[in-house]
Formats: C-alpha cells, structure tokens, sequence
C-alpha cells in the first residue's frame, strides 16, 4: 500500500511540474488577446457568411488623383501627399475643393447590391486626416467642404436600404493632425501623442455612437512605433467600441500588445476578431494560414498598386473579372472572406472600367452565389481546376472550375469514406453529369466541352460509407 501511495505522489508531483513547464513559456499579458478561437455570436457568424465585400477609398486624394503639377505619380494615389512633397497647408486646402457634384449614394448601393457583395468597408478618414462625416472634434471635414453634407449618413442609409452592411475604415495615422507622432523619443512627443489619443478615441466613439448600424471598425495606419508603444490603448479602444455597439466587429490591425506586437500578441493569439494582414494577396495556406484557427479577410485592389483614384490607372497591371472571381473562389475555400476595393473619383463617380467590372461579377455571383456565400473550407484537397467550397454540416459540395482540361476530365480526390453520388450544373437544367470512379478515393468528373465565359460551378452530392473494396493496394 505504501508503494502505492508513494507511486500516486509521484505521479501527481511530475503532472504538476509538467504542467507548470508548458505554462512557463506563456507570457503575462494585460493587452494581448481577449479571447481565443472564432466568436460564434450572431453577429460574427452574419459576417463570416457574408465573403464578399466592397472596399471604398474616397478622400481628398480623389481630386488630384496621383497627379500634382502636371507630374504623374506612379506610386498609389492616397499616397500622394508624400510622393509629390505636398506642404500640409497646400494640401489642407483641397477640402475647398471637394464638392462630389456627381455622387448619389443609392445609386453606388444599387451598383454594389447588382455585383453581389453583402457588406461595404468605406473609408471615414484616412492617414490625410480629412473626416468624410461633420466630426466635433476637427474642422477638416466634409461640414467644411463646399459639399457640406454628411457622406457617412448618406452612404449608410443607402446601403442599408439594399441590405447590405457597411463597416467602418478608420485610419490611427493622421498626418494633418498636429499630435500625431510616429515615434515617442521624448516627454514632449509622449503629452502631444497622448492628446492625439484621445482625439482618435473620441472621433471614435463619435462614429460608433451617431451611425447606430455599423458592423464593424477596419483599422489601418497602425504600424508606426508610436501605436505599438500603446498597446493599452488599442485594447481599451476594442473594448470601448464594443461597449458602445455591442456586436461590433474590429479588425487585428488595431491592436498591440504590451510589448508592440501587432495582430497576433506575444503569445500567438489573434488580437481583434478577425485576422487582416492580407493586403493585396491571399494568404498561403500552408505558411500563412491554420485554416479553421480563427477568421480572417484578404483586401484587394483592382489595379495592382492603387486604392484610391488615380487619373491613369493603367500604369499598372488591371485584374480581369476572372481573376478577381478566382481571387474569391480561393478565399472561400480557405474560410475568409474578400474586400474588393473601388476608387471614386472627386466628383462622386466610379470610372466606367470598374462599373464593367462589377457587372461582370455581378452576373457570375447572380448564378453562383450560393457557392460563395455561407461557404467555408471544407478538408478537400486543391484539385488543379479550381476549388471546393462547401456549408458545413451538409452532404453536397462545390466545385468551381477555373481550368477546364482539354480532356474534359475533373480529377476529384475524396478523403476516405466519402462516396460521390451525383453532380449536376449550378444553376443549370438539371441534367446529371457523369461521374465515374476510377480508383480508391478517386473520381473522374466528365465535363462538357465547350467555351466557358465564366467560370461554371458543378454541385456535388455525396454521402458517407464505404465504397466497397474495389480496388487493390499497390504492392512496391
């Protein structure tokens, strides 16, 4: 019985020491990560279903539009304050100039309601500092603006009315704002910036209190040292703007930690509801990205380098429909969702290329929609013709072709005991197509041939069993 007893002491002793050795590597933190995993509250679960965004940059930028004294500047258009050397003064002085004569909300909601996108991000104020909505806290707003009305209100009431809901961008960096630091090297910066806090803040509260339907706050200009030494107060702006609005959603962007770490905190933890470090790309799926760990976004522009309105935006590569359909397919598969950004010009209208563009996907997502939205990555394996998506819990999946093999043939590799019953055309008549299984695990998927304009979507059925042994394990 001793040795009994004295073996149980032990044992325990070692759990114990074992325990404390995995916590010992965990690292204390006031402002990390408030929570683990994916939310799966309502309001979350509406976003996550929702995959498809639209993105709009629109400021003061828009009127130059990446040209500054008969110079064309390459680099991105918002940016051109910076490219061009712009004095703040010089530049400050543009909102005497911003009158978008042209613009009507509803009919920028009916042109994103047609392309198929269930929410919009716009951008509020970004790093020029000039507020798209009557602000109490700065003069450099649209109030002050020879157009005088307020564009947030208008926007979301339009938007709304489509059904479709609008996040809010907001960007921390502030180039017109005299507080604004990008680093604290002394007690001065540390009281400027600190002033500069609490103007952010109250703008902030400001914005989630007077438009009662927002969704969610996407942050930006996050990046500078300044930010990450304030790792309190990223954390105390989430909890605040959840306080406010309750449901709202904030992007990883905004946090810190207590030692400066962005997005993910200091022990590896999604800071923010969903991770948004993809900007211009999707996420690898093996360096990147632990699929089913947390949510995340990709942002897209449709030139390759430009955001807001460039007058010649043809100084760089412009993505196709298919390319940006592919682009979306592809984050559905892997569990995100896809902002697709647009670039009004300064009198309210978007450029006729981009209309097209959103025609043409408005057209592909008006017959396969159900393909994208309340999707998810559903454990299949890339196939060289496109992508699965698939809801969870159900018995049928989605195949969205991209590349049609000039054999025809659709190689479908199914994990064990899944068993293919049935394909037919999303959207279609009907009519089967035929399935043949060639191997364990492995289908042939004969496809008509012809010229696709668009990519087609093929529905699977399936169910779980065994199919049998059918076939012969190689001998090597």
């Amino acid at each position: 019985m001793k040795k009994i007893l004295l073996c149980m002491a032990l044992s325990l002793f070692l759990l114990k020491v074992g325990a404390q050795g995995s916590n010992s590597s965990i690292i204390p933190l006031k402002y990390g990560a408030q929570y683990s995993g994916k939310r799966t509250d309502e309001a979350m679960n509406k976003w996550r279903s929702n995959r498809f965004g639209q993105f709009i940059h629109w400021g003061l930028y828009a009127i130059p539009g990446g040209v500054w004294n008969g110079k064309t500047y390459n680099y991105a258009a918002e940016f051109l304050k910076s490219s061009a050397n712009v004095p703040d003064a010089v530049w400050d002085s543009l909102v005497y100039q911003f009158n978008p004569v042209k613009f009507d909300a509803k009919k920028w909601a009916r042109m994103a309601r047609n392309m198929g996108v269930k929410y919009m991000t716009i951008t509020t104020k970004h790093h020029e500092g000039f507020c798209m909505w009557p602000s109490r806290y700065t003069d450099f707003n649209v109030g002050n603006s020879p157009y005088k009305k307020d564009l947030l209100k208008e926007l979301v009431t339009a938007y709304n009315a489509e059904g479709i809901d609008v996040n809010f961008y907001y960007s921390v960096l502030d180039w017109h704002h005299p507080d604004w630091r990008y680093d604290i090297k002394t007690p001065e910066d540390s009281i400027a910036f600190s002033r500069y806090l609490t103007f952010a803040g109250n703008q902030l509260k400001e914005l989630a209190t007077n438009y009662p339907t927002v969704k969610a706050f996407w942050f930006d200009g996050t990046w500078d040292n300044s930010v990450k030494k304030n790792g309190r107060w990223t954390y105390e702006m989430e909890k605040m703007l959840k306080e406010v609005r309750p449901g709202v959603i904030v992007n990883s962007r905004l946090r810190a930690d207590d030692f400066g770490k962005r997005h993910k905190d200091s022990n590896g933890q999604l800071m923010g509801d969903y991770e948004s470090g993809y900007e211009r790309r999707l996420p690898d799926p093996v360096k990147d990205l632990a699929v089913t760990k947390w949510d995340w976004e990709a942002c897209m522009t449709i030139p390759e380098n430009q955001w807001g309105y460039h007058k010649d935006w043809t100084i760089s590569h412009i993505k196709t429909p298919v390319e940006l359909l592919e682009m979306l397919a592809n984050a559905t598969s892997m569990g995100g969702n896809f902002l697709l950004n647009f670039g009004p010009a300064g009198d309210g209208t978007f450029r006729r290329q981009e209309q097209d563009i959103a025609t043409t996907i408005g057209k592909w997502m008006a017959r396969y929609g159900k393909a994208i939205y309340d999707c998810d990555y559903v454990e299949m394996n890339k196939q060289d013709w496109g992508y699965f998506t698939g809801k969870k819990n159900t018995n049928q999946l989605n195949m969205i072709v991209f590349n049609t093999p000039v054999n025809g043939l659709l190689k479908i590799a199914t994990p064990k005991g899944m068993v293919l019953d049935r394909a037919v055309f999303m959207g279609g008549d009907g009519q089967t197509l035929q399935l043949e299984e060639v191997s364990k695990n492995q289908y042939h998927l004969h496809l008509p041939l012809k010229l696709y304009d668009l990519p087609p979507v093929i529905i699977l059925d399936f169910h779980t069993g065994d199919a049998g042994k059918k076939y012969q394990d190689a001998k090597t």
